[in-house]
């Protein structure tokens, strides 16, 4: 009787039915030739299914015992037929908070900082509530207003900052300041007592970087790339700070609104200027890097043992960490940790990892966006179908 697991045999079917096909096209000649990769037709299913839906285009990096496979669909721009380039640049969005975590995380790990510090301790001047510790800013149970904007209890939206919409289009260039963002968040009423709750809130991070900046006394770009891009030679990945453009090949993004007149026009945003989420979603990166660092951190060459494990911690509603979700896929799949991610429009990205990091998937997509967002609705879904075929059996 075998004892082959599932994931095993179906290994084996996709290399089987690899040498086949390429025996096959090639003939005789290919005799003796270097295996390729096999291919993964389940995950040209699931990218197509985005394309299906609406996306304009999509990246994806899968990493596992079969090796590694990259492919794109789509188009990388409207009224081309060339795909996104597989390792192209593009905005992460709120992938860059696991960044931010890990970088507190080795402050942490290197004395100049406790997890159950006060806030005000490290950041005087700003008036934070002294209950709100650093452990609170990466779990999300701070209470600090979102300054993207907050729904209140009965259902209605506190705003922040323009960071979405029509509104959003004709200010995508201006420049913020992390300390501007923070004292907005700051002057609004707090969604709920520190440590009371949970609520994603952009400000938490904003509040990491300075934290970030005030221990080390260097700018928050530097940190990152000295603690984390240099060592893990992530020459793809950027801290834009207020640059809006994306370097080498790149997907585009796309808004799309209707005017005062009723004509409907389309915007290209692949330029737009990300300090409006600086800390918290500000991050240029590629499939190749993000697969990189998400590796290195679950192997555990980032961060101490003990520090990695209270990162991964599930906690609350969200299920989420010191700066990643994790994640229970059910039967047959296990528990995976994540983070997505998405600037203002017409990006998304997306981070997943084994425990052990040796499996991954990492990715992105593009849409025509719009204030209603789109296909974007459908983006979780679709994700999780990917997901599945990569890391249950």
């Amino acid at each position: 009787m075998s004892t082959q697991s599932p994931r095993a045999a179906k290994a084996l079917r996709r290399s089987a039915v690899a040498v086949l096909t390429a025996a096959l096209v090639a003939g005789p000649a290919a005799t003796g030739a270097s295996a390729a990769t096999p291919d993964r037709p389940e995950l040209r299913t699931a990218m197509q299914a985005f394309i299906d839906a609406g996306f304009t285009g999509v990246q994806l990096r899968v990493r596992d015992e079969d090796g590694e496979w990259t492919s794109s669909a789509g188009v990388r721009k409207l009224g081309q037929a060339a795909k996104p380039p597989t390792n192209g640049s593009f905005w992460t969005g709120s992938v860059v908070k696991p960044f931010t975590a890990t970088l507190v995380l080795q402050l942490a790990a290197e004395g100049k900082l406790r997890l159950d510090d006060p806030v005000a301790d490290h950041l005087p001047g700003y008036g934070f509530d002294r209950r709100i510790t650093v452990r609170m800013l990466l779990q999300h149970t701070s209470g600090l207003f979102n300054y993207t904007g907050e729904f209140t209890a009965d259902g209605t939206l506190e705003p922040g900052i323009i960071a979405n919409g029509d509104e959003w289009l004709p200010i995508r260039f201006r420049d913020y300041r992390p300390e501007e963002l923070v004292r907005l968040a700051l002057s609004k009423p707090a969604r709920f007592e520190p440590g009371a709750g949970q609520s994603y809130s952009n400000t938490n991070y904003t509040v990491a970087l300075l934290l970030v900046e005030q221990v080390t006394g260097r700018p928050y770009a530097e940190e990152m790339h000295r603690r984390i891009l240099r060592p893990l030679r992530m020459t793809g990945t950027v801290v834009p700070g207020t640059r809006s453009q994306l370097p080498g090949p790149h997907a585009h993004g796309y808004y799309r609104y209707q005017d005062a007149t009723g004509k409907w026009t389309t915007v290209d945003i692949s330029r737009q200027n990300p300090s409006l989420l600086a800390g918290a979603g500000d991050l240029i990166s590629t499939t190749r890097d993000l697969q990189t660092f998400f590796s290195a951190l679950n192997s555990g060459r980032l961060l101490p043992a003990g520090l990695l494990a209270e990162m991964r911690q599930p906690y609350g509603p969200l299920k989420y960490g010191l700066g990643v979700f994790a994640t229970d896929l059910g039967p047959g799949c296990g528990t995976v940790y994540e983070h997505k991610g998405s600037p203002p429009h017409g990006y998304g990205a997306l981070m997943y990892s084994s425990p052990d990091g040796a499996r991954t998937v990492t990715g992105s997509v593009t849409w025509v966006d719009e204030a209603t967002r789109g296909p974007a609705k459908d983006f979780q879904k679709l994700v999780d179908n990917l997901v599945r075929e990569v890391f249950c059996d």
